[in-house]
Order: C-alpha cells, then structure tokens, then sequence
C-alpha cells in the first residue's frame, strides 16, 4: 500500500536553472494544426532548443519529449523543470541529488530520447543516491495527465532485491496544504511495507497527515514501456494502464488545487544484506496534460504521435499562475 510522503516538501531544492529571464528563451515550437515553425529534428535538436521562438498549440495543453542535452540546459529550466537536491523524504532522507538525471539516446524510445532518473545503493545511507525531477508551474488541476514511462524489474547494474519505488504523481506544492491533492503512480517491482512484488500502486489523496488516501493494487510484472493516465474530471479520477482502465476514485479523493507533476525513483529502505553497489533507471518517454478535459488514451496518443510528427518537442499553452 502507498505510504504517506510526510517532509517530502521539506526540499531546500537545488536548482539547475538559469535566472528566470531565461524563461524567454523558449523552446522546440509549434503545434501541428497551429502552422507553428517546427524544432530541429533528430537529437541534436536538443541543444537548439533554447533558442527556438515560444512554442504555440492547443489552449490549455503542456507536453514535453524531454529532448535536453542535460538538466543544466538552458531550455530545461526555461520550461518549468527542476531536479531536486535536497532534504527530505520519502525514501532514505537527504539523499536526493541532481546526477542520477539525464537524457540519453534510447532506441526503444518514441523520438529516441527519453529522461532517465538512475538511483543507486550500496545498502549505506552515505552510499545512496535518489533522483526527482518535478515541474514548477504549479498550475495542473482537473484534465488528463500522461506520461509514457520504463519501469525496471532489475537494476541496471548489480544485484537485485531492493525495494524500490519508480512513480509518477502529480501533488500539492505543499504536505500541509487545507486542499492537498496527490495522484499517485508508483511500481515497486520488489514489493515493500510487508507486501511481496511485483506491484502497481494506484492512490488518491485526501491528506498526508494524517494519512488519509484509498488505494488499489495491480499484482503483475511490468517492466517495459508503459502508458500511464489519470483522467481527473466531473468529481472522479480514473487511473488507466495501457488503455485499460484500473481504479476510479471519487468523493473526497480528487484534485482540489493546482499541483506540479514529478517523477521519482527512490528506495523504501535499505538492504545491506543484498551486497555490493546497484543502480536502478526510471526512464519516461513523454508527458501531455490536457486541462480541464477527459481525453481518450487513443486520442492522446494520436496528439503525441502528431506532436513528433511535426518535429514538436515541447508545448505549453496553460495559463501562468
């Protein structure tokens, strides 16, 4: 069962950005109907992005390939991103750091490149390294939330056996918030809390503390790419995996103020009887929110696809806070 995220705001965050002025230098443009000027295609496109015009699309859509040339890119701050380096949990507190992100070439990936979160361990607490990435605009609410995510079942190197927890959630700016909201996605390929892997976590939060939330459990292996979706809208949060639908929750346990999306691979706790240093990837593909609408997993994935078709790797049309 998902586990509350009690001090994980406490984040005295490191950011790898430039001066908020950079926020004009935007990046990969246009929207395939709007006769926006497409970005470079290709991967070199990346350290081009910084200098391209504004992008246009859709009101009220954000969508990122992550097509970077690092997170100290220009074009990554400039578009609302953060990695985290600092304190705080969940996980093995104080052990958050800004390394473990990148933007490597991946075959496997849609347009080639995708974000890769690694989290290594050697069982110490001063051997441990987790890695967060999250969005700073603050403005995400009711509509459809999507990524196309890797999840692990194996490290990329070492032994295996942590219990390691790959997620994607949207969440509240702050844990202490009278409205806090939080949509979690979380895979732990090893299980955790008592509980046997592999498992897919799906959770809707009301609070953090006390912990109040309800929560649904997909028992199967996972590893691969995969289409997560949240549709929040008309008092309900449908949670879909790959087109299927999973869990509904509704009531109570629905967005009720503008949140930020992250994506996290941390560890519950630490294992020194699995010996020797292992490292674990979290890699996501893409990320597309719709405000304020429910749209179909087909429909995303036609928009997306269309997205890099026309050479676009970065859209936001949302309204600034």
């Amino acid at each position: 069962m998902s586990q509350p995220r009690r001090n994980s705001r406490h984040r005295a965050w490191s950011v790898l950005t430039l001066p908020a002025l950079l926020g004009t230098l935007a990046a990969c443009t246009g929207d395939p109907a709007s006769g926006g000027a497409p970005a470079a295609k290709g991967d070199k496109g990346a350290a081009a992005a910084s200098a391209s015009p504004t992008p246009t699309g859709p009101p009220g859509t954000m969508f990122d390939t992550f097509h970077y040339t690092g997170p100290d890119d220009p074009a990554f701050a400039a578009h609302g991103w953060e990695v985290r380096a600092g304190a705080g949990g969940p996980g093995i507190k104080d052990t958050w750091t800004t390394a473990g992100a990148s933007f490597p070439e991946d075959p496997t990936a849609q347009g080639g490149r995708a974000l890769q979160l690694r989290s290594t361990t050697d069982g110490t607490k001063q051997g441990t390294q987790q890695v967060e990435v999250q969005s700073t605009g603050g403005n995400l609410l009711n509509g459809t939330f999507a990524a196309r995510v890797f999840f692990s079942d194996k490290p990329s190197s070492g032994r295996t056996g942590d219990h390691v927890v790959q997620t994607f959630f949207p969440i509240s700016p702050s844990d202490s918030s009278d409205n806090y909201s939080e949509l979690d996605w979380e895979y732990l390929p090893n299980g955790g809390w008592g509980a046997p892997g592999p498992k897919l976590d799906t959770t809707s939060w009301f609070k953090a503390d006390p912990p109040d939330r309800v929560t649904h459990a997909v028992k199967q292996r996972l590893e691969g790419w995969h289409t997560l979706m949240v549709t929040a809208v008309d008092g309900k949060a449908t949670y879909s995996l790959d087109g299927k639908d999973l869990f509904t929750s509704s009531g109570k346990y629905v967005p009720r103020e503008k949140m930020d999306v992250h994506f996290s691979n941390w560890f519950i706790d630490l294992l020194p009887s699995v010996t020797g240093q292992r490292s674990w990837d979290l890699k996501v593909n893409w990320f597309y929110y719709k405000a304020d609408q429910a749209v179909s997993p087909a429909d995303v994935q036609k928009t997306v696809d269309g997205f890099y078709g026309a050479g676009t790797s970065y859209v936001n049309t949302l309204p600034k806070n």
